[in-house]
Formats: structure tokens, C-alpha cells, sequence
């Protein structure tokens, strides 16, 4: 026996593609929103407990001239930070800025290396780095004592 086929008994297959599309977009912002687009502290300066397993198989670099590189050494001794730059005082922030400018002048392709001591406030750090980056030195280093 044949059942009658009537208008009534069909169902609606069809999904709406519109809520699938507003749960994509609200996740596209979310996942925009708390994307984080800093520079991962990785790379800030901090104390490094290095165990000799990397340094023990590298060759010992050959020492290159004073002329080739800056040094900038940063210390505090209580509330005054102290700056070396190639082994000279440098006595502010601003006198540091203005003889990198003036190194930079010359020859802006020079290494710049951060030896930060272990009591220096990471703010210190971060400005002295930004300062170098702004006189337009491309290559910052920052210094870690190898522990034996």
C-alpha cells in the first residue's frame, strides 16, 4: 500500500549559515583583541643561570678591537645609577644620549653591548636600550657572564 505523500510531512533540512557566521566573527575579535603585538620578555635582560652546556662547545671568539664596538656598562649604587661607556664615566642619562648620537654619526653599523649588573632596575635597562636605539645603532647586545 502506497502511502500518500502530502506537503505537510516534509521537513526542513536546510541549516542557517547566520549564527555559525557571527560565532566565526566573534571569535575573529576575540582572538584580535588579546593578541599580544609586544616584544616577548624573552629578550629583556636578566639574570642568566648559564650551566656551560652551550658555552663549553663553542669556540672562544677572537678578540676584536675597542674601536669595533661600544660597550656600555650600568650599574646602581643606591639611589645613582652608574654609566660606562668604553670604560669612561658618563655621568647622566642625557650625556649618554648625546655621545651616542654623535657615535652614531659616525659609524652607525658599530655593536652596541648592554653589560647590566644584576641590581639595575629593568626600567633603567629598557631606557638606556630605547636611548640606543633612538641615536640609530641597529645591532644591541646584551652582555650574560658564562658561570663555571
Amino acid at each position: 500500500m502506497r502511502v500518500p505523500h502530502s506537503s505537510t510531512m516534509q521537513r526542513d533540512f536546510s541549516v542557517s549559515m547566520t549564527p555559525m557566521i557571527d560565532v566565526v566573527f566573534l571569535l575573529l575579535i576575540f582572538f584580535v583583541c588579546t593578541a599580544s603585538f609586544q616584544i616577548p620578555e624573552a629578550i629583556l635582560p636578566s639574570p642568566l643561570e648559564l650551566s656551560g652546556t652551550t658555552a663549553a662547545t663553542m669556540p672562544p671568539e677572537l678578540a676584536e678591537p675597542e674601536l669595533e664596538r661600544v660597550l656600555i656598562a650600568i650599574a646602581q649604587h643606591g639611589e645613582k645609577i652608574l654609566l660606562t661607556v668604553n670604560g669612561q664615566n658618563c655621568p647622566t642619562l642625557t650625556r649618554l644620549s648625546e655621545l651616542l648620537e654623535a657615535l652614531a654619526g659616525v659609524e652607525s653599523t658599530l655593536p652596541i653591548l648592554l653589560d647590566i649588573a644584576g641590581e639595575t632596575p629593568l626600567g633603567t635597562a629598557i631606557d638606556v636600550y630605547d636611548r640606543c636605539r633612538l641615536a640609530g645603532f641597529a645591532k644591541i647586545q646584551f652582555v650574560a657572564e658564562v658561570s663555571r
